[in-house]
């Protein structure tokens, strides 16, 4: 049966870690020089409707790394052709498909109607690439014990929230959200997790009382893409959930601040945060690279071991 890597949803456990630990030995190789060419004679395509840099440059140098080749697609899934029919005439030619789209589903659609893998590389719903790098960066940073890390996402409920709470399902991490009224994030999606994971996913609109303990404080743009035309609007709302060094102080001693990027530097987090010692954004970023070569891995049924 054809995997597809839309959710955390879409993986056990179990599989989770192992694409995790994959990403890990992945790393060491690239550190080391040693080669890792093992998806030599495949091809990815890349459909790209939103701009990228993270996303776009670590898929293709990871699928460069592993000995493939990428065919990157700047278009708009349905305005040519029927979703379905993409879907259809790629799974002809390639051998996986990394989407970032407008319409989680549209993304849904291509994965159903495609028999080769999919990858979500980010919808409005969910960014879960993103908090796969994320969970690999504190592992590296927290020693691989995240057993009970508190988490504070303080900002908009958007989807790199969304796949943060998701992520609750596979990792025993305290989530909190600390947001204003409003911006809570997808009321169906949280209640279902919500239902599973209980008290460990927690959503306040008191910033100074919600970042109290956090050992990681993590923030994002305040408008994400698609959402410019609410910037002047979210600017004024979102102005007390600004990440700055007193935000940071109610926090742990030594709490460490993420982000996924771009950042608006002096609007959600200020440049004292984001260059701080505390600050793991570009580890973040690294490990993109080499998450994203696991999940590739994984999902073309390779084997190292």
């Amino acid at each position: 049966m054809v995997k597809d890597f839309l959710s955390f949803l879409d993986f056990s456990t179990e599989e989770i870690h192992k694409i995790l630990n994959l990403a890990h030995e992945l790393k060491t190789l690239q550190k080391k020089g040693l080669p890792h060419r093992w998806l030599r004679g495949k091809t990815q395509a890349m459909i790209f409707e939103k701009p990228s840099l993270r996303t776009k440059l670590t898929f293709q140098i990871g699928m460069f790394h592993l000995g493939g080749e990428t065919i990157v697609m700047d278009m708009r899934l349905g305005e040519r052709e029927s979703v379905p029919d993409v879907a259809k005439n790629l799974e002809r030619w390639v051998d996986l498909i990394v989407a970032r789209t407008f319409s989680h589903n549209d993304l849904i659609c291509l994965a159903q109607n495609a028999h080769i893998p999919v990858i979500n590389a980010l919808s409005d719903l969910l960014h879960p690439c993103q908090i796969m790098a994320d969970i690999m960066t504190l592992q590296e940073h927290f020693k691989e014990n995240i057993k009970d890390l508190l988490v504070v996402f303080v900002g908009d409920g958007n989807n790199v929230f969304h796949s943060w709470a998701e992520s609750l399902i596979h990792f025993p991490i305290q989530l909190r959200l600390v947001c204003p009224e409003g911006y809570s994030g997808d009321t169906h999606l949280l209640s279902k997790i919500k239902e599973k994971v209980g008290n460990r996913l927690i959503i306040t609109h008191d910033v100074h009382d919600g970042v109290k303990n956090a050992d990681v404080i993590y923030t994002d743009v305040w408008a994400s893409m698609g959402q410019e035309r609410e910037q002047e609007k979210r600017s004024k709302i979102f102005a007390p959930y600004q990440v700055n060094e007193k935000l940071m102080s109610l926090a742990k001693p030594g709490a460490k601040f993420m982000h996924c990027l771009p950042a608006h530097r002096g609007m959600e987090v200020t440049s004292e945060v984001i260059d701080s010692p505390q600050s793991l954004v570009y580890d973040q970023a690294e490990n993109r690279l080499h998450v994203q070569k696991a999940i590739m891995v994984t999902l073309l049924g390779y084997n190292p071991h």
